[in-house]
């Protein structure tokens, strides 16, 4: 029987009774996607799994998204293996690709090799970040919209030596206004949708408005109550929703973290509206 065991009281559970190497029937898929709208993010520990195991139960919860710097687009799987990761991106609180036109609805992230020690992760509940704003906060929050842009974190990678074309880049994915509280599309609840990696300003605000709200809006999503911290083990499988959270890789290791991830889009009836 499938079991959710909450690893904080806010957000995250740990999932047992379920073995990732068989097919899941309607039931299980229903059931783990209930959990999963619920904590936001399942950890399922000791899962031997290969890669057409893990992509095949990434697609009972949603269709394929290609990262957008993958570099070989023909497979599925997005290996993260880093021994320098400081200063690579995802060591700044964000969501996935919210420079998207519809960003990823969630991923599916797998450990296959860790550091001696390190290399953990967080994830923080936006939900919870706007529900503890003050209500005229949250009725400013409400009306307003921000601009999010690839252009910091291209910028960011291109100083640590990758090879990216900047304009190409800024091309592809021109800046883009999104909502700064986003409705979920499955559970209707408001969450605050800023983040340090791609949101460059308030719309409508004045420079001086800017630089006292959005860093605060992006600092608040830091606060420990609403967050959690896995320390993964090889054979742990995190699955999160993109949507009301954000995480966080802690870069503190300078051995070799191997990790296999696979990132879906929504089903039509799941998307945004």
């Amino acid at each position: 029987m499938i079991e959710f065991h909450p690893v904080t009281k806010h957000i995250g559970a740990e999932v047992t009774g379920v073995d990732l190497r068989k097919p899941l029937s309607q039931e299980e898929v229903a059931t783990l996607r209930a959990g999963w709208l619920k904590h936001l993010v399942l950890f399922f520990r000791d899962q031997p799994i290969d890669d057409d195991q893990h992509l095949q139960f990434a697609l009972n919860f949603g269709t394929l998204n290609h990262p957008a710097f993958k570099k070989d687009s023909a497979s599925p799987i997005h290996i993260l293996d880093q021994t320098s990761p400081k200063g690579e991106g995802g060591d700044e609180w964000h969501s996935d690709n919210t420079f998207e036109p519809t960003p990823p609805m969630g991923s599916l992230l797998r450990c296959v090799q860790l550091p001696s020690v390190g290399g953990d992760t967080c994830w923080a509940n936006t939900y919870l970040a706007y529900e503890s704003l003050s209500k005229p906060i949250q009725r400013l929050c409400d009306e307003l919209t921000a601009v999010h842009d690839i252009t910091m974190s291209m910028k960011k990678a291109i100083s640590k030596g990758h090879p990216f074309d900047l304009a190409e880049i800024q091309a592809k994915w021109p800046p883009i206004e999104r909502p700064v509280v986003r409705v979920h599309a499955e559970t209707g609840r408001k969450a605050l949708f800023v983040n340090r990696a791609s949101t460059t300003r308030l719309v409508g605000l004045s420079d001086r408005e800017n630089e006292a709200l959005l860093p605060f809006l992006i600092d608040h999503i830091r606060s420990p109550e609403f967050q959690l911290r896995l320390r993964w083990r090889p054979g742990t499988l995190a699955f999160w929703d993109n949507r009301p959270t954000q995480h966080y890789a802690v870069a503190d290791y300078t051995e070799r973290r191997r990790m296999h991830r696979v990132t879906i889009n929504a089903f039509p009836e799941h998307a945004d509206t």
